[in-house]
């Protein structure tokens, strides 16, 4: 095996990158990265330089890829190690640049290491152990690592760190009445309750896919996304460019759940395809609604995944308020290594403790679950209720 970074994704050819993947994940395809770059929202200036990694077999065939960046700072990423720079520094060592295996701003599980077959797969994970100290750098992250790749990093002595998300599943619900028929009574009548509060205030839905936008269109989901961050004082993450790029790209399949008042487009969630899961990622809106956000990014999202028959939706980082509107605790994995031996075993300590603290609270909410089971004469009776309480 031959290895190579390479600091501009454009310089590799899609189909070599995109082979190497999971092709139902949509954040590691090369029309996802490469317009990150394109458009600048990751680069030199913004903190994010690539040094995507490719191996290559001795004819000089593709092997292996690995999206990576040397990292000048911890914003966007979701799995936070601020504290674990300041100790860097109290031992005099420089903590950034760092090496980070990740996907931009996209806190989703999916893989990381591509490989064209598996007995690749370990060799990759052991040059990503040595990186760091090869190039004197202070540690290595891959984030949101799948559970194959977690594994093989994990084999090669980087730490597991995990915490929580939320996520959806079909459980053979059919319709929204059936996955209503499945809460508590409590968690049933509140999640209609705020239903009925934006159907109330006269909003309605309608979902459209990124390539039948026009450009104003583009210019209007540009102006909703922004405003989420300019209501915290932060700068966006995407440009309105790139949004549109790769809501246009046929590799990708956006889908814009807009929300409709008097006729205008007030509010959208943004979510994309891939495989047998909706991935919602980014929402905006105008003004603020009751209940809009949970009725915009969560519930017209489960309905869109019944209707297409989409098996699972992941909705984003965070978020404990999502399990008692249906969504379940999902374990997410994150390995690290530190080139200071001392840093390293410091951080070895901790992430035991809070390992253990995820666990013991994924347990509680696995103990107060929104579902329930019962007869199927009781859910049947109370899917026709749901139906008429809708």
């Amino acid at each position: 095996m031959r290895t190579r970074h390479v600091q501009r994704l454009g310089d590799v050819a899609a189909a070599d990158w995109d082979g190497l993947f999971d092709g139902g994940y949509p954040f590691t395809r090369h029309a996802w990265l490469s317009a990150l770059e394109k458009h600048g929202c990751v680069s030199d200036t913004e903190g994010w330089q690539p040094h995507h990694l490719i191996a290559e077999d001795d004819a000089g065939r593709p092997i292996g890829a690995v999206p990576l960046y040397l990292k000048h700072h911890s914003y966007g990423e979701f799995v936070f190690d601020f504290a674990w720079a300041n100790a860097s520094h109290e031992l005099g060592k420089p903590y950034y640049p760092k090496l980070l295996c990740a996907i931009p701003f996209v806190p989703s599980v999916g893989p990381r290491i591509g490989v064209s077959e598996e007995s690749v797969r370990p060799a990759i994970a052991s040059y990503l152990a040595r990186l760091p100290e090869a190039e004197k750098l202070s540690s290595i992250h891959a984030l949101f690592a799948a559970d194959v790749d977690a594994a093989a990093l994990d084999a090669q002595g980087l730490i597991e760190r995990n915490d929580t998300q939320f996520q959806w599943d079909d459980r053979g619900y059919g319709d929204m009445a059936g996955f209503l028929a499945s809460l508590t009574s409590e968690k049933r009548k509140k999640l209609q309750r705020e239903r009925r509060r934006v159907a109330e205030a006269g909003i309605g839905f309608e979902v459209a896919r990124g390539r039948e936008l026009s450009e104003s269109a583009w210019d209007l989901v540009y102006r909703l996304y922004i405003n989420t961050y300019l209501e915290r004082g932060q700068s966006p993450y995407f440009t309105r460019d790139f949004l549109a790029e790769i809501g246009r790209h046929p590799d990708l399949d956006m889908r814009l759940v807009f929300a409709v008042h008097e006729g205008r487009r007030v509010a959208v969630a943004i979510t994309l395809v891939g495989g047998d899961t909706l991935y919602g990622r980014h929402w905006g809106a105008e003004a603020h609604y009751h209940s809009l956000h949970f009725e915009c990014c969560y519930y017209q999202g489960i309905e869109l995944c019944l209707r297409e028959g989409l098996k699972r939706f992941d909705a984003g980082t965070q978020g404990a308020h999502k399990h008692g509107r249906g969504f379940e605790p999902v374990r997410t994995r994150s390995l690290h290594r530190m080139s200071d031996p001392r840093l390293h075993q410091a951080v070895a300590h901790f992430l035991a403790r809070e390992r253990r603290a995820v666990a013991a609270r994924e347990s509680e909410f696995m103990q107060h679950t929104a579902y329930r089971a019962e007869s199927p004469a009781r859910v049947e009776a109370d899917r026709a209720q749901s139906r008429f309480d809708g």
